[in-house]
């Protein structure tokens, strides 16, 4: 690999205590930005004697989670007709990660690898292809909520918990057919928070790689088995609701759960990719380049491979990936680039986006975020940051870093 991260004590156990320490202070991203930037976007890492590579090499990444990662058309034969007719190895896997999710997330899209993925990925797409948002009728009612607890908040407002209750009511009223809101409060609020605490763990649980199992303390399992209750309990209506008559796709009483019932047979498999849709749904629409949704990913080499950049003196050979090496990619730098975005790379111009795959689900992302947006300037256009907030620059604010990234410190903004 073309560099080698340092550490001054053996088993790069300096540099666990250092990233302890910056992520204790909620700036765990933003101390590691320096060694990167000098080390450049292929590395290898030596942590307690398991060596690992991290790359922000676009290639890298794509070969990685895409191209050397779906598997091939075999493998999609293969898992529609439930068959081990071929055994396909594919070049890299979610490894430990899987078992880590398992007990939030279940069996779906984010815990799954090759074709299963992909079949996941196709079947997932089919909601996000809807005229009823393509032409912002499924956002009218959750932004309309939004707006009126705007409204009645005074003093200095946090926008980050009222954006979260915002995306979860239009991913909700997606694939449910009716928003969260319709739910009861407290079961909604404790939703919430049990989906807040499971991110958390979870992530904490996918650090530990080989030993995620020694962290399952009973909080964790009590938040997810609240999430599954609470999954649940739309599935059997949203069920109930669909054997009372046929839902056409576009009308306003289709819901995707009717889809999904119809591929499995088979209720807990149905809100388990539910709650996978739910977790993509309610954080993702941070899709911008300086902040990407996923800001760290994490694969494995399920054989001996190679990525096609990283090797030779100026790193840009292939290099060998023995089998089982862990890859960290992370796209959060990759985007910081200053070689691929410039000198101001770390400023914010909207017109100069990421690198990213646009698909129909971006597009939803993006069309809900951007109606949000536009509706709460023209309600409230005196909107603004309250007196004396401190602005600290690009990626040097507090983070929280769980599966996805969020501001430790929320979106404090006066409406008035």
């Amino acid at each position: 690999m073309q560099s080698k991260l340092p550490s001054k004590w053996p088993l790069g156990l300096s540099v666990l205590h250092q990233q302890w320490k910056a992520n204790a202070d909620k700036h765990l991203l933003a101390f590691q930005q320096p060694f990167l930037d000098e080390l450049g976007p292929n590395l290898e890492v030596d942590i307690l004697g398991s060596v690992g590579y991290t790359t922000l090499d676009p290639e890298n990444i794509e070969a990685a989670l895409s191209t050397r990662f779906d598997g091939t058309s075999i493998a999609i034969f293969v898992y529609a007709l439930k068959k081990p007719l071929l055994k396909v190895i594919l070049d890299y896997c979610l490894g430990t990660r899987r078992g880590s999710m398992f007990p939030f997330l279940g069996e779906g899209i984010f815990t799954q690898d090759g074709g299963p993925w992909k079949h996941s990925r196709e079947l997932l797409r089919r909601p996000f292809l809807k005229t009823h948002y393509q032409d912002l009728k499924g956002f009218q009612e959750p932004v309309q909520t939004l707006l009126t607890k705007l409204s009645s908040s005074s003093g200095v407002i946090d926008l980050q918990p009222l954006f979260f209750q915002f995306t979860l009511a239009t991913t909700t009223a997606l694939i449910f057919g009716q928003p969260v809101e319709s739910s009861d409060d407290d079961q909604r609020d404790s939703f919430a928070s049990s989906f807040d605490h499971a991110s958390w763990i979870t992530t904490l649980r996918s650090r530990l790689t080989d030993f995620y199992w020694i962290y399952n303390p009973s909080h964790y399992r009590a938040a997810c088995k609240n999430i599954q209750k609470f999954a649940d309990g739309f599935v059997t209506r949203a069920l109930s609701a669909s054997s009372e008559g046929e839902k056409e796709i576009g009308s306003d009483r289709y819901a995707f759960i009717d889809d999904l019932y119809a591929e499995y047979k088979d209720t807990r498999l149905v809100r388990d990719q539910l709650i996978n849709v739910l977790l993509a749904g309610r954080d993702t629409t941070a899709s911008l380049r300086l902040y990407p949704p996923i800001p760290v990913n994490v694969r494995f080499a399920n054989k001996t491979t190679w990525l096609p950049r990283g090797g030779g003196p100026d790193g840009k050979s292939p290099v060998l990936v023995p089998k089982g090496l862990g890859l960290g990619l992370v796209p959060y730098y990759m985007h910081r680039r200053k070689d691929i975005y410039g000198a101001d790379a770390m400023d914010y111009r909207p017109a100069r986006k990421g690198k990213t795959d646009q698909s129909v689900t971006e597009d939803f992302a993006l069309m809900e975020a951007s109606y949000a947006i536009v509706r709460i300037v023209q309600e409230f256009p005196d909107i603004r940051l309250p007196p004396g907030h401190p602005v600290v620059p690009t990626g040097q604010e507090k983070q929280e870093l769980t599966v996805f990234l969020k501001s430790a410190d929320g979106c404090k903004v006066v409406v008035r």
